[in-house]
């Protein structure tokens, strides 16, 4: 797996990663966890736009990060039918478009009949060309389909989000386990009842980290943090280590773009 996190707030958003990837054979087990991977690419040099991903770490021999380059340089060659227009662009456009290259053109020519116990999901982050508040949205590859894109800050505009390995920040943020619904289920409690105690619960747990106004450093020390709280419990699980590695953070402004705030290299830039 993996834990992605976005912190939103009125003056940007702010992704965070570890760098783990893992390799699950076709019954869903993990074989094999590197620790260096590359999960949030900046898709339009200058521009507010980033992206962020979890879940398996590649379509056929191509890992998602190669993939997400090949997709920013459609995203920016005038010549190509993806092609970005930077004056009236919407985040739910370009949602749409990774749907149509990484679903589409990529998994599906890969995958003409699916994948089992396949799952990729992807973030777009920042600013619509018009927009004045940063914008998520996700699609989600689940074996032989996607899902449309949709919006991850409806109805709460802002806070922290997170997906991937969310045992920790379930439990650190809403109180309770990712496995509470499964435990009443045990229990004899009827499902479509579980989820609703699940979200009555985790309503009144929710604990409160941010406020609109908050600025970005402190954004950024909060992304930090709860990515870095998922790897820890996760090196200490008494499971695979799916979670781990740098943690990498980056920040998307409406006036400054996209920025790293902290970012791996398998290169020295001494020689570079």
């Amino acid at each position: 797996m993996t834990i992605v996190v976005t912190v939103k707030v009125n003056d940007g958003i702010v992704l965070a990663s570890d760098s783990a990837t893992s390799f699950v054979n076709t019954e869903g087990q993990v074989v094999k966890v590197y620790n260096n991977a590359n999960k949030i690419f900046n898709l339009v040099k200058g521009c507010p736009i980033g992206a962020m991903t979890f879940g398996n770490g590649s379509i056929g021999t191509a890992s998602i990060a190669t993939l997400s380059k090949d997709f920013r340089a459609k995203l920016t060659d005038p010549m190509d039918p993806m092609h970005l227009d930077l004056q009236t662009y919407t985040m739910r456009d370009v949602a749409a478009r990774a749907k149509l290259f990484l679903f589409d053109q990529c998994y599906r020519s890969e995958y003409p009949d699916g994948r089992p116990n396949n799952y990729i999901g992807y973030w777009l982050c920042g600013y619509s060309a018009t927009g004045t508040l940063p914008e998520a949205w996700e699609i989600e590859i689940l074996e032989s389909e996607c899902t449309e894109p949709r919006s991850i800050y409806d109805p709460a505009p802002y806070g922290p989000r997170w997906a991937g390995d969310t045992e920790a920040l379930d439990r650190l943020v809403l109180g309770l386990s990712s496995r509470f619904t499964e435990a009443l289920v045990d229990m004899g409690v009827e499902l479509d009842l579980a989820r609703q105690i699940r979200s009555d619960t985790a309503g009144r747990l929710y604990a409160d980290l941010t406020l609109p106004a908050m600025p970005i450093q402190d954004a950024i020390d909060l992304a930090k943090y709860l990515a870095d709280t998922a790897a820890r419990f996760s090196q200490f699980s008494l499971k695979a280590a799916t979670v781990g590695g740098p943690i990498e953070t980056a920040t998307i402004t409406k006036h400054e773009g996209f920025r790293w705030v902290a970012r791996k290299h398998y290169f020295s830039s001494e020689f570079n």
